[in-house]
């Protein structure tokens, strides 16, 4: 079953109920979800996932530090290609999903776009939006390890008939 890993840092506990919103929409494609909190983020869980989405709340125009360090580090996890999604949720100015989806770009990631950016406390349509985003990012991965099978290219492996291919 394909898997994605919501990964967040929240301030406010805005970020948050997007990111479980955003879970609860993935799972509703019959994907395996989960929502991490930054803190307890684990590599092999980013290595293991097919999707992954950050969040993170946006703190004097950028992304929270703890998460640019973060998104620096997953590089070592062998990112590319996954496909990618940023979110976050903030009061004035909303930059650090952008940044977020630069920075998975820069690794090689498929980012969805747009990025989706909730000022203050989301709101039932807010929280209908992070729904759509889970779906999106299941709808996304589906296609994408279809294309996958469809080339013979499974998990970065060649699969080739009389090798347990058919």
């Amino acid at each position: 079953m394909p898997k994605i890993v919501v990964v967040y840092l929240s301030t406010s506990g805005n970020t948050k109920t997007m990111a479980d919103a955003i879970v609860e929409g993935a799972k509703s494609r019959n994907v395996d979800a989960k929502a991490v909190n930054f803190h307890e983020a684990r590599i092999e869980d980013i290595k293991a996932a097919d999707a992954i989405a950050i969040g993170s709340s946006t703190f004097y125009y950028k992304m929270l530090p703890p998460m640019e360090k973060f998104l620096d580090s997953l590089e070592k996890a062998n990112v590319a290609d996954k496909v990618g999604a940023a979110f976050g949720s903030y009061g004035w100015s909303g930059e650090a999903p952008v940044m977020i989806a630069e920075k998975m770009r820069g690794l090689g990631m498929d980012v969805i776009d747009p990025v989706l950016r909730i000022q203050y406390q989301p709101a039932e349509k807010d929280i209908e939006e992070c729904k759509r985003l889970g779906k999106d990012i299941a709808n996304k991965l589906k296609k994408t390890i279809e294309k996958h099978i469809k080339t013979g290219k499974v998990e970065g492996v060649e699969v080739k008939m009389g090798e347990g291919g058919h």
